[in-house]
């Protein structure tokens, strides 16, 4: 039985739920499950903790980051085997999230370091004469972080790492399939200077969690996950600041002009079916130029092939089991009314231990959920366009709206994406699923609200003080 870490201390509450491997059905552990009074005393513990983590210098702050990387990197193995039990993703790509969970840390030192005091002359009239304003920025007090399952390690540390950095108390709820990650990096955190309950873990049930949105001492609320929720969740958040990263439903432009090949089928294939789909930018509208449509769907799917459906503990393993069996059958539902509204299933569609096959649709109806809402698994399907303008009015048919790739050497053609795309990120050359821990990371439309990159979630954890002296 495994406690959870709440106000500095590790608690068992009596009451318990189970972490499962979907591959065999076995049980990964069992977690102690946070109540609505253990919320309370962590948000009570976190103002006491405020105190001390307001007063940390910017040095003292990168300090406890600095620690906090090289133990992830002491235990880097374990983490990512820890990943691949609890999310069931393939070593290989929880390795990577280890990697990416230690440069977000990283990327929040250098963040630490320069948070920096604007002082400017006032002396602009005879009334302001002889005067100067200083701007400091202060944290703003507790941060509440609700991650999702799909990456439990690296969102987490987009939540955690900017709160250390601006001397932010901040706790975490992990999705409750996927808490064990978030325990160990307690483990680690806890060894480290952060001052005393300025960190906690708490996984429990939506109800209980509700708590962290109403209560008015949370400061900041960052959210990543479902949108059905969160909208009206943003209602009920009071006066604090509410960050939201959605879902998506990304598309990559193909245009006729393409020279290699293997790249652009590489590349597509990967983050078509990367994790299994279940990623908010993962390929999931496939926009091709008509005159290559043809030759290109012949050689994806030859590539499809290629893909190994099997248990995630294997080195070669490249797709991995579904959450669970609500998902599973929500994605049966989408691809049968696909197919009864007269798409075309273009790969061999089948289960088999949990375990969905890369699937390639074509001419999927507008109408279908599969075309209105995020996929969120292996599941991707092609449209065709003659002109740049079809092909925005395609990518601009959506109700969200994260990144577009645009694969073409035509910069004229970049550019008009670029301008008239209702996206945020546009990349050339590359999948929309490309997104690197140190670049911005926005949203528009409903794929959320305000900004998560290091820089700007500490922006939005930061309040600016001014201070005018008269010399």
């Amino acid at each position: 039985m495994q406690k959870i870490y709440v106000w500095w201390e590790w608690v068992d509450t009596g009451v318990y739920f189970d972490v499962e491997y979907p591959f065999d059905k076995t049980s990964v552990a069992t977690i102690s499950k946070a109540r609505e009074e253990d919320v309370e005393e962590a948000i009570k513990k976190a103002e006491k903790a405020f105190i001390e983590t307001k007063k940390l210098s910017p040095y003292e702050r990168a300090n406890i980051l600095r620690d906090i990387v090289r133990k992830i990197w002491e235990r880097h193995e374990e983490f990512a085997r820890a990943l691949t039990l609890e999310n069931w993703k393939t070593i290989n790509e929880a390795r990577l999230e280890v990697s990416r969970t230690i440069v977000t840390f990283e990327i929040a030192i250098w963040e630490a370091e320069r948070i920096a005091w604007e002082v400017t002359d006032l002396w602009v009239s005879p009334l302001s004469e002889w005067r100067l304003w200083i701007v400091r920025k202060f944290p703003a007090w507790i941060v509440a972080g609700i991650t999702p399952f799909n990456f439990p390690m690296n969102l987490a540390a987009h939540k955690i790492a900017p709160a250390i950095a601006t001397g932010s108390p901040i706790i975490i709820k992990p999705a409750t399939m996927t808490p064990i990650s978030m325990l160990m990096l307690a483990e680690v955190i806890e060894s480290t200077d952060l001052p005393k309950w300025a960190f906690s873990v708490v996984p429990c049930d939506r109800w209980t969690w509700q708590k962290l949105v109403e209560d008015d001492r949370i400061a900041v609320l960052s959210f990543t996950g479902s949108p059905h929720v969160w909208w009206k969740m943003k209602k009920d958040a009071g006066k604090k600041k509410v960050v939201l990263e959605l879902w998506g439903n990304a598309a990559v432009i193909i245009d006729k002009n393409i020279e290699d090949w293997d790249y652009v089928l590489d590349r597509t294939l990967m983050w078509a079916y990367y994790q299994a789909g279940q990623s908010c930018i993962s390929v999931q509208r496939i926009i091709v130029h008509k005159d290559i449509k043809e030759e290109f769907t012949k050689r994806f799917i030859e590539k499809i092939k290629t893909l190994k459906s099997w248990n995630p503990k294997e080195e070669t393993t490249t797709l991995w089991p579904i959450i669970d069996e609500k998902n599973k059958q929500r994605l049966v539902s989408w691809v049968n009314e696909a197919v009864e509204k007269w798409a075309t299933l273009l790969t061999w569609w089948n289960w088999e231990w949990n375990i969905l096959e890369a699937t390639l649709l074509d001419n999927v109806p507008k109408d279908c959920e599969l075309a209105i809402e995020e996929a969120f698994w292996a599941v991707a399907y092609l449209e065709e366009f003659e002109t740049i303008d079809e092909a925005i009015q395609i990518v601009n048919d959506s109700k969200f709206g994260l990144q577009v790739w645009i694969f073409s050497d035509s910069l004229k053609d970049t550019m008009k994406i670029f301008e008239e795309a209702e996206v945020w990120g546009i990349i050339q050359n590359d999948v929309p699923s490309f997104r690197a821990d140190a670049m911005p990371y926005w949203w528009i439309k409903d794929s959320g609200l305000w900004r998560e990159w290091i820089k700007y979630a500490m922006e939005d954890m930061l309040e600016e003080k001014v201070l005018v002296i008269k010399k």
